[in-house]
């Protein structure tokens, strides 16, 4: 399939986007800066611009199947209070623009990552952890990540929230779980690869259809 990936150049992005194209997909991404690729540019198509910009991801849509977005609003450290690189309505203004690109180039998958935690979720997550949410900036992105689902889900689009638990860096393979209406009780961890191998399946499968499926690892 050609696949059109967001967040290309983030922690999980790389990770998906290595992964799609060795699975032998065709890759188009829509990056800020183009010397941010890690990758030979040969073997993908690039967009320079950010979703942000509705023009440029309309053309980097063009031709495209389906949409991958691992995009986040991002922080200057991973410590909870630090200060965010990214505008607080980032994810919700770029859903909007990704819907009116998609509908206009006639994509009818979307696949997006979130968080266990957002939404409906939030009354599942550790204590601690709403806490946390709720008195630091990390609740920037929970807030958002709700906006932007809530734009998808009203859509007429074949979409999918994958809602990851906490993520890691591990690359070791493991077994993932899915979590549906808070059953079976996910584990607090997996890992980017994991995430990123469970979006590819959602997709080369066609799996959790209008669903909101909660990963975590066995």
């Amino acid at each position: 399939m050609h696949i059109l990936i967001l967040g290309a150049t983030g922690r999980t992005g790389r990770i998906l986007l290595f992964e799609a194209l060795k699975r032998g997909h065709k890759v188009t991404i829509l990056i800020s800066h183009k010397g941010a690729l890690r990758i030979s540019p040969e073997l993908v198509e690039v967009y320079e611009g950010t979703p942000l910009n509705k023009f440029t991801l309309a053309d980097a849509m063009k031709g495209c199947d389906v949409v991958l977005s691992a995009l986040n609003i991002s922080r200057v450290s991973d410590f909870p209070w630090s200060k965010l690189r990214t505008s607080k309505d980032f994810l919700s203004e770029s859903m909007g623009h990704i819907l009116e690109a998609a509908r206009e180039n006639k994509v009818k998958r979307i696949i997006i990552t979130t968080a266990w935690g957002v939404a409906e979720t939030y009354k599942d997550i550790p204590f601690w952890f709403r806490w946390l949410i709720k008195n630091s900036n990390i609740k920037y992105p929970y807030y958002d990540h709700g906006k932007q689902e809530q734009l998808l889900q009203s859509s007429n689009m074949n979409w999918t929230i994958v809602r990851p638990v906490g993520l890691t860096d591990s690359m070791r393979p493991r077994e993932v779980k899915v979590t549906i209406d808070n059953k079976p009780k996910p584990s607090l961890t997996i890992s980017r690869r994991n995430l990123a191998l469970f979006m590819l399946d959602v997709l080369e499968k066609n799996l959790y259809n209008r669903q909101c499926p909660v990963i975590s690892e066995k």
